[in-house]
C-alpha cells in the first residue's frame, strides 16, 4: 500500500517520512514497513490502518501534485470530501489543520475506535438491493427483538454508500437476526471484516476520546468546501462545529452517497479519489455515472 507511489516520487517518499518519524515505533515497525510489507493482520488493526492510511492519502496527493508541476499547498481545491477516515484527509488537504496534527488525530481515533470495538462483540454488514428506509427498519425490528429478549439490541443503519447499498452496525447477536431478516425479503448481505460496530451509539465511548482530542488540536477554517459525513453538505465555516461534527461521525451514520451527489453538482472536471484502492470510484458509478472519477492508488 503506497509503495508504487514512494517508489515514482520524492514528494510522496517525504510524507511518509515525515509520518515514519511522527509515529516512531508505537505499532511495532515503522508506518511505511506496515504499509509496504505487512503483516496483513497488523495493519488491519483499525488502531493501525487509520493513520496508514491518511499517510498513504496524502503521500499520493503530494506525488500527483508534483507530477502536475504544483505544490500541494499551491493547488485550487474546487471542494474536498471523504468516507469516514478520508474526510480528515479532506479536511487536512484543506487546510484545517497540518499533517502531523491530523496524523495524532486519526492515530487518537483509531485506538479508540479499536478499544470500544473490543468492550462489546459487535460488527457491521452490507445490505445490496436496499434502500434506506427498509434498511432503517429491518435495523429497528433485529434490535427490538434483541431488546425485549434480553440479547443484543442495538443495530442501525451505519453507512449509506450508494443507491442500494447500505451498511448495518451493532451488536453480532443484532446482525444475525437482520441477516434473516433481510435474506426472507430478498436481499443479498455481507458481513464486512472490521473491528467492531462503527458509526453506531457503540462507539460513544471513542467519541468522548476523540472529542477532547480534537478540542486540543488547533484548527483553521477550510480553503474550499469540505463535505460533512454527518450532513451530507459542506462543513459549517466554524472549527468549533467542524470538531462537533467530527465526533458525531462515529456514533452517526454516514451520509456518502448525499455528500458524493452534491459534490456531483459542485465541481466541474471530474473527480480524483487518492489512493490507497479505487473503491469510491466504485460507489461514484451507483451514485452518478456522468461523474468521471480518476483513481489514484499509483502513479501514472
Amino acid at each position: 500500500m503506497g509503495r508504487s507511489w514512494v517508489e515514482a516520487s520524492a514528494e510522496a517518499a517525504a510524507v511518509m517520512e515525515r509520518a515514519d518519524a511522527f509515529v516512531g515505533d508505537r505499532f511495532g515497525a515503522s508506518l511505511s514497513e506496515l504499509c509496504f510489507s505487512g503483516p496483513g493482520e497488523t495493519l488491519n488493526r483499525t488502531d493501525v490502518s487509520q493513520p496508514a492510511i491518511f499517510a498513504v492519502s496524502v503521500a499520493s496527493f503530494a506525488g500527483l501534485c508534483a507530477g502536475w508541476g504544483v505544490s500541494a499547498p499551491e493547488v485550487k481545491l474546487s471542494a474536498a470530501a471523504g468516507l469516514s477516515l478520508g474526510e480528515y484527509t479532506a479536511l487536512h488537504l484543506a487546510g484545517v489543520f497540518g499533517f502531523e496534527e491530523g496524523l495524532e488525530l486519526v492515530c487518537l481515533r483509531g485506538r479508540a475506535m479499536q478499544d470500544a470495538a473490543e468492550a462489546t462483540e459487535s460488527g457491521m454488514m452490507a445490505v445490496i438491493g436496499i434502500d434506506e428506509v427498509q434498511a432503517e427498519g429491518i435495523a429497528a425490528e433485529a434490535g427490538a427483538a434483541g431488546a425485549s429478549g434480553g440479547g443484543g439490541g442495538v443495530l442501525v443503519a451505519a453507512n449509506f454508500n450508494a443507491p442500494g447499498q447500505v451498511v448495518l452496525s451493532g451488536d453480532l447477536e443484532a446482525i444475525g437476526r437482520a441477516e434473516t431478516l433481510a435474506g426472507a425479503k430478498g436481499f443479498k448481505t455481507a458481513r464486512l471484516p472490521v473491528a467492531g460496530a462503527f458509526h453506531s451509539p457503540l462507539m460513544k465511548p471513542a467519541a468522548e476520546r476523540l472529542m477532547r482530542a480534537l478540542q486540543g488540536t488547533e484548527m483553521r477554517m477550510p480553503r474550499a468546501p469540505v463535505y460533512c459525513n454527518v450532513t451530507g453538505s459542506p462543513h459549517d465555516p466554524d472549527v468549533g462545529l467542524i470538531r462537533l461534527r467530527l465526533a458525531e461521525q462515529l456514533t452517526a451514520p454516514v451520509r456518502w452517497s448525499d455528500c458524493c451527489s452534491a459534490l456531483a453538482g459542485a465541481v466541474s472536471g471530474g473527480v480524483h479519489e487518492l489512493a490507497p484502492g479505487k473503491s469510491l470510484a466504485g460507489l461514484f458509478r451507483r451514485i452518478d455515472r456522468s461523474v468521471k472519477v480518476v483513481s489514484h492508488d499509483g502513479p501514472g
